[in-house]
């Protein structure tokens, strides 16, 4: 692989988070300034919640152009920029930041990912009714842009655990600041979840159910929650087909997966560094195959 030149003048930009080693991100990044010839490089940083504030702190001293905020920095993120998008207030949570001039401001690029990848799966959703599984920070981002994007109904389906009450109040300043209608119900209703699924276009699990090492988990307890027309997606991507998605196909209902939605809030965020487009067919290529 052609190295990235290092210069007096190299720009930067960064990952924060914990953990932070499996990130394919430096490798979109940094293969995303080689095609553009930008001198900037792109470095994942492990930082612990007690760190944060020296973190960032650092990044301002240094110039740095921007950097993205993964798990746990998500919302603390949100609490230290000066300026903020409309996703980003209405999420509570900040993915991106551009500083200029030690004035920083935040953006959350991941509903905008997820919004993307179900456009370049091949599905039109604006206008149709929306249910999802969970109540995380993938969630929160995901209820916010559909809203935002034109998708006028959504249910959200979840455990009544931590995030919940988080994920509450997204709802309440989506019902309140745009034309969607957000209810929220409780898994162990059964009967909600299987008349939501029957109303809706497409079913997300926006939850970690299903992840690797935990395989078999899924939120659905069988196939007849399905129906021909429904299109199943899930955030995860690893691994590529989660239990749900399985159990989707085998009813015939079109599926993908969280892997471009990674994909397309690195390249927002590469564009609001830069002002170039993320030369997406070359990082999807090289790296999500």
């Amino acid at each position: 692989m052609e190295t990235i030149p290092i210069t007096g003048h190299t720009g930067l930009t960064c990952l924060l988070g914990q953990p932070v080693a499996h990130s394919v991100s430096p490798e979109m990044h940094n293969e995303s300034f080689r095609y553009h010839g930008l001198d900037y490089v792109y470095l994942a940083f492990d930082v612990a919640p007690e760190q944060f504030e020296a973190a960032v702190d650092g990044l301002i001293t240094f110039n740095a152009r921007g950097w993205n905020c993964t798990m746990p920095h998500k919302r603390r993120m949100f609490e230290r920029v000066d300026k903020l998008s409309k996703e980003a207030e209405l999420i509570g949570a900040v993915n991106t930041v551009v500083q200029e001039n030690g004035v920083l401001t935040g953006f959350n690029t991941d509903g905008k990912g997820y919004m993307t990848a179900v456009t370049d799966a091949g599905f039109d959703i604006i206008g149709k009714k929306m249910t999802l599984l969970g109540t995380g920070g993938a969630a929160a981002s995901i209820i916010t842009q559909a809203a935002l994007d034109g998708v006028p109904k959504i249910d959200v389906i979840a455990r009544k655990g931590n995030s919940w009450n988080a994920v509450e109040q997204v709802i309440h300043r989506v019902n309140s600041r745009t034309d969607c209608k957000v209810c929220m119900y409780e898994l162990k209703d059964e009967v909600q979840m299987k008349k939501s699924i029957d109303e809706s276009a497409i079913l997300i699990n926006a939850s970690s159910v299903g992840m690797s090492p935990h395989e078999e988990g899924c939120l659905v307890p069988d196939v007849s929650y399905f129906h021909p027309e429904l299109i199943v997606s899930d955030v995860i991507y690893q691994p590529r087909k989660t239990r749900l998605l399985q159990m989707a196909e085998s009813v015939g209902c079109p599926t993908f997966n969280g892997m471009y939605m990674l994909l397309y809030q690195g390249a927002y965020a590469f564009e609001l560094w830069t002002g170039k487009p993320m030369p997406v067919e070359l990082v999807k290529n090289k790296y999500f195959k």
